[in-house]
């Protein structure tokens, strides 16, 4: 596999692409969605676990609220990774993760997730290479546990932001009213630090067994339909069947 390089790779869509047609086609998907995740969960033999990463306003909190609307809450869940309380700090960096892996006929999604670990801990110098190393050696044994020994599929989706349009995302929570609640000032701080979570996104991404999706989020409406698609087809491929009782 070729290396993946984010600076090469585009946010937005081509310029080919219909906008409106895109976006009748990701109402269908989230149908289809709803329908297999409904399966999924009668069948209660496999499971997805959404991986959702990215910087500060990519759109992880909104692609999950899009894509999944049609779903019930009873097959969805979502949580979101946020700084480590005294009782994780006091476990090994993956306790938290466990805890939170789907069960069978669920579909979990993580807004940040396991790999926090190795990113914002590395970028603020937090831990060194070895670490980085070990814990991403770790990463890929916990993520083999859970497709090998659990039936659970991993999706992992880095969702790809420009700077320009991260700023006007961030500056949008300052002037709109009703999106003042975002706003934190912790997030034009890691702004600063742009080039060196980037490089730390590649680290991760390069370094993984389980491939990751890029999906380039300038525009909403293509990030939605990108992760619609990513989770229909892996949801198609899996096959759930509704179980038939003995007769």
């Amino acid at each position: 596999m070729s290396k993946i390089n984010l600076n090469s790779i585009s946010t937005n869509p081509s310029k080919e692409i219909n906008k409106a047609k895109t976006k009748k086609e990701t109402e269908l998907l989230k149908e289809k969605i709803a329908d297999l995740a409904h399966t999924l969960m009668a069948e209660k033999q496999q499971a997805i676990l959404l991986v959702l990463q990215g910087m500060d306003s990519s759109g992880k909190d909104g692609a999950t609220k899009k894509v999944f609307s049609k779903c019930s809450p009873h097959v969805v869940k979502a949580f979101p990774f946020k700084k480590p309380t005294d009782e994780e700090f006091a476990h090994d960096f993956l306790w938290r993760a466990h805890k939170r892996a789907p069960a069978k006929g669920e579909i979990v999604i993580w807004t940040r997730s396991h790999y926090e670990d190795i990113l914002i801990q590395r970028v603020h110098n937090w831990i060194d290479q070895d670490t980085v190393e070990a814990r991403m050696d770790a990463i890929n044994d916990f993520e083999d546990l859970l497709l090998k020994h659990n039936n659970t599929q991993i999706i992992k989706c880095y969702l790809h932001l420009s700077p320009e349009r991260q700023l006007e995302k961030l500056q949008e929570r300052i002037d709109i009213p009703e999106k003042n609640w975002k706003h934190n000032d912790g997030d034009w701080e890691e702004r600063k630090h742009w080039k060196s979570y980037r490089s730390a996104y590649e680290y991760a991404i390069n370094k993984s067994k389980i491939p990751w999706h890029i999906v380039p989020v300038d525009r909403r409406w293509y990030r939605d339909y990108c992760v619609a698609t990513i989770v229909y087809d892996t949801l198609k491929s899996m096959n759930p069947q509704y179980p038939i009782l003995d007769k």
